[in-house]
């Protein structure tokens, strides 16, 4: 599918939209300063350009466009009716550089030139390679930074929209690094979280993976716990280490980084996979031991290969081990550009290094070598830094606590916002943070889930520090959320969104001439929507709430589980949440929910699951009450009777000493089963 505008003139356009000045020299005052072209940082500037602001971009890299142009084309897109303003607007007109128009999923070369485009009919200037050294604050107003080339940025106004925070953090604005304990914020899913191990059959790991070309996440979290975690000395393998931490607790860890590739199997534009500068095959015994438990597995089973257009593929992490670097990234957010540029090398080293391992090592079966070997980097993307991505992908590094912080609750329950400027709505996806020893000797994954999220609401007081630290200062980008909820957060399309009302939002607290705080925020979501910025969807208010159910209620959230049980949004769930089976595991999967009763009664139970023509019509159910236990099958493919939400289990006698209990599993059934919650309603 060829390019329809010449890419002669987007490079054109890319080359004079740079600026790298050679010597020092004082800058005039900007109306704003704009750290890290990153998309976000561009949209920033775009936003501002166009509402007369004087705008001056700096980027610590050679290049713009951040991840979206620098590695990561298969866009993480969540559900796409949220996504509008300049966010559609740049990826529309990435579309219709293709004949055939298509969304979403594009070349890096053409995501970075259309980014060039968009800078150059702005008319601001980007400063690339100038990487912050100091901040100048008077009053709490940030007055100018200064590079490390000497240079000095005044301005009236500033955005961070660096993936790392380096101007917030200079300027004294608060922040954390790693993760939240369960009850900071009441969080779930917060903390050290260690995940259940999981064997998968050799049939469905040898057959090819099911999300090559697919859509969304498909990371297979939770390494297989058959895998042995230690060496012939008895120590753990490379990148595995032992943990006494208790589930819950906080800590200074954050999910792991890795490249994301632009790759191929065409012959006539593939290059081979480079040898690393440093390789070490012994940071790949975990990987041969995974290679030897299950032979046969492809290529494909061990990356996530995206498609996204002329015979190019997106390479991310696929789970279990994969191009996530674990545990490799704990010094890099408050690092300093020594330390960050190592483990910038040291990333490129290991994720080159798999490649390598995996295509030469002859301790590899051959079919996986010749797989390996039939895929390659892109000889037309990144063609100046020898085809390799330009950006680490910093999934998290910095985050401010802000005037008002995103949790869990925030993005599954709570998603009405009064001061909204854009929305969010990918699941809550954290990556492995590290690899850890069981108490079994095998090794399991600690960190990683995907859990559901509603489209929620995204409050433009997450973007502003608190008044008392900055006043003239907008973090679109490392902004102000708890690591559960940035790992949904953190997707490109709600940085540009963000982006975009920082560029807004700045220029309106200049002209008002008041803090970025106090600006009328009804001004700015008018601005915004006039910009056709997407801030609120149909009937996202109509989200069903355990507390607002009649009787006594139990989510998913709150039941316990054996097997594997995958978490879901689809439908109207409790809650905004629901899990299924995933139609596996038959015969081994539980789910129990246990409902204390204040008074001895009867009661009716319900039970809510959603229905589809792919669930199970043979789901057994069955009610432990004061009198016994009653079983009843439940044919999951209809709606259930009661509002559509609910199915009647029947009427039985509780009390105080004897809680009711419902029991689902999934033996012998028939197709996907699936859970949300249990209602009880008092008779007497």
């Amino acid at each position: 599918m060829p390019v329809k505008t010449s890419l002669l003139l987007l490079v054109a356009a890319f080359s004079a939209a740079l600026v790298t000045p050679a010597v020092a020299e004082p800058e005039s005052k900007h109306d704003l300063v704009i750290y890290g072209a990153s998309p976000a940082g561009l949209m920033a500037g775009v936003a501002a350009s166009r509402e007369g602001a004087s705008v001056v971009v700096l980027e610590p890299t050679p290049w713009i466009g951040g991840m979206v142009a620098g590695g990561l084309s298969k866009t993480d897109k969540g559900k796409e009716e949220t996504i509008g303003g300049l966010a559609r607007e740049y990826f529309e007109r990435c579309a219709k550089n293709y004949e055939n128009p298509v969304m979403w999923y594009g070349e890096p070369h053409v995501y970075q030139a259309v980014f060039a485009e968009m800078v150059a009919e702005a008319g601001f200037e980007v400063h690339t390679g100038q990487r912050i050294d100091t901040v100048e604050l008077i009053d709490g107003q940030i007055v100018s930074v200064t590079t490390l080339d000497g240079r000095t940025w005044p301005g009236k106004m500033f955005v961070d929209a660096s993936y790392e925070g380096d101007l917030m953090a200079r300027a004294g604005v608060s922040y954390r690094v790693g993760r939240e304990g369960r009850d900071e914020y009441e969080e779930e899913l917060a903390g050290y979280y260690p995940n259940e191990p999981r064997g998968f059959s050799n049939e469905v790991m040898a057959s090819d993976c099911p999300c090559v070309g697919g859509e969304g996440p498909h990371y297979v979290h939770g390494a297989p716990g058959v895998i042995a975690a230690l060496g012939k000395d008895g120590e753990p393998l490379p990148g595995i280490v032992r943990s006494s931490a208790e589930p819950g607790s906080a800590d200074g860890f954050t999910q792991s980084y890795n490249f994301r590739l632009c790759v191929t199997q065409d012959p006539d534009n593939l290059v081979p996979w480079p040898k690393p500068a440093h390789y070490d095959t012994a940071r790949y015994d975990l990987l041969l031991r995974l290679i030897e438990t299950y032979p046969g597995i492809p290529f494909g089973r061990l990356v996530h290969l995206g498609e996204v257009i002329n015979g190019k593929y997106d390479l991310n992490a696929q789970g279990l081990f994969s191009t996530d670097y674990v545990g490799g990234n704990t010094d890099y957010p408050d690092g300093d550009y020594e330390t960050r540029a190592r483990i910038w090398q040291d990333h490129i080293d290991y994720v080159q290094g798999m490649m390598w391992f995996l295509a030469h090592d002859e301790r590899v079966p051959e079919s996986l070598r010749k797989d390996t070997q039939s895929w390659g980097l892109c000889k037309d993307e990144f063609t100046d830094n020898e085809n390799w991505s330009y950006h680490l992908y910093v999934r998290e590094a910095r985050r401010m606590v802000g005037a008002y912080v995103m949790t869990q609750d925030d993005v599954q329950r709570r998603l009405i916002k009064e001061d909204t400027v854009g929305m969010g709505s990918f699941i809550i996806d954290s990556h492995i943070v590290q690899r850890i020893v069981d108490a079994d000797g095998n090794v399991i994954d600690e960190g990683a889930y995907d859990a559901p999220a509603r489209p929620y609401q995204m409050p433009y007081r997450c973007l502003t520090p608190k008044k008392e630290e900055c006043e003239n200062l907008l973090v679109p980008v490392c902004l102000s959320a708890s690591h559960v909820a940035y790992c949904t957060i953190r997707m490109e399309p709600v940085y540009m969104a963000m982006g975009h009302a920082s560029g807004v939002a700045a220029v309106q607290a200049i002209k008002d001439k008041k803090p970025v705080q106090d600006i009328d925020v009804v001004q700015l979501q008018t601005k915004l929507k006039e910009q056709h910025q997407v801030m609120e969807l149909e009937g996202m208010k109509d989200l069903i709430l355990a507390e607002n159910l009649p009787g006594i209620v139990v989510d998913q959230d709150d039941a316990e589980f054996t097997a594997f049980w995958q978490s879901s949004s689809y439908g109207n769930p409790v809650d905004g949440g629901s899990r299924h089976d995933a139609n596996a595991s038959k015969g081994e999967a539980t789910a129990i929910f246990t409902v204390p009763v204040p008074d001895e009664g009867k009661y009716e139970v319900r039970f809510a699951y959603p229905a589809a023509p792919n669930r199970a019509s043979n789901v057994p159910i069955t009610v432990r009450h004061a009198d016994g236990e009653e079983t009843k099958i439940v044919n999951q493919k209809e709606t259930p009777p009661i509002d559509g939400l609910f199915i009647s289990l029947g009427v039985f006698r509780f009390g105080p000493d004897t809680p009711a209990k419902v029991v689902v599993t999934n033996e012998d059934t028939d197709g996907i089963v699936g859970v949300d919650a249990v209602q009880l309603i008092p008779l007497n």
